[in-house]
């Protein structure tokens, strides 16, 4: 006798992930949704504690990676979908039910790759690279005010970061420029901020240069020309394991390396670069 699929047990959920309100899509084995929940935060946490082994499907967002090795670790098996594979599975309106949704129809797609589950380790490097970019925007912004507000008082400052401390400081000396003595001081204090987000960037280099010394996957990018230390330690973070792929233009095509392509029958039209995968990890980093 066949189960029909009222009888069939519960063996997917999809989850759609948020701050505060948490929608579960729980399925079938025909992937027929038997039952929905929508849940606050703290409910959330210990939802699926006393169930049976389930696929759990989530996007992979910035959250995702934390819930599943929660889940992964009360038994049950993980599965992270991109957002933007999931995204043409959502029919009609958005909503949190419709995302639910989707992600079970995405789940049951074998075209779509599966993202996977980042380490604590992996994430915390992830976030070194994020907030020296931070600190490199600052640096980038503060340089940009220095020359712009020298510029009006006729003061030149050669193109090279290097060049912008020596530059700043020798006009600040300078007695015969209109400098009023006012925006001096705040352009030396400005110099000094400068001075500790260098010091915190160097800060964080190290900590990923320490990083790198224990990381084989570092040490072996690196050998390749052209990768330094930033972006092998932001590959190894981001990437993980270099052999779920089965080619080199596979991982290429994951990083966006490909030309957009519209072709139909036997014309072949190849476009530039899509770079559809992480900007960061394409472009050179310094």
């Amino acid at each position: 006798m066949h189960a029909t699929p009222e009888s069939l047990p519960t063996s997917t959920v999809a989850i759609d992930l948020a701050k505060d309100v948490f929608e579960l899509a729980f399925a079938d084995a025909h992937g027929r949704i038997v039952e929905r929940r929508r849940l606050s935060r703290r409910a959330f946490a210990s939802a699926l504690d006393n169930r049976e082994p389930l696929q759990v499907v989530m996007e992979a967002c910035g959250s995702a990676h934390c819930w599943a090795r929660r889940f992964q670790r009360t038994g049950h098996r993980v599965q992270l979908l991109p957002a933007h594979d999931v995204r043409p599975y959502v029919r009609r309106n958005k909503t949190d039910r419709a995302d639910a949704a989707g992600l079970l129809e995405a789940a049951r797609c074998g075209a779509i790759h599966a993202v996977p589950v980042k380490t604590p380790q992996q994430q915390g490097v992830q976030g070194l690279h994020r907030v020296r970019e931070h600190l490199k925007a600052q640096r980038t912004a503060a340089i940009n005010l220095l020359r712009g507000l020298l510029r009006e008082f006729g003061v030149i400052i050669p193109l090279g970061s290097a060049k912008v401390r020596p530059a700043v400081l020798s006009a600040l000396e300078d007695a015969d420029n209109e400098l009023p003595m006012a925006l001096r001081e705040t352009l030396k204090a400005l110099l000094d901020t400068m001075k500790t987000t260098e010091k915190d960037m160097l800060a964080i280099e190290d900590r990923l240069q320490a990083f790198a010394d224990a990381d084989p996957r570092s040490q072996r990018l690196q050998c390749a020309g052209g990768v330094g230390l930033i972006t092998a330690t932001a590959l190894s973070a981001s990437i993980g394991d270099f052999d779920r792929f089965p080619s080199g233009r596979r991982f290429a095509s994951s990083l966006g390396l490909t030309p957009r392509e519209h072709s139909s029958g036997s014309k072949r039209r190849l476009g530039r670069v899509t770079k559809r995968g992480d900007i960061y990890l394409t472009c050179p980093q310094s």
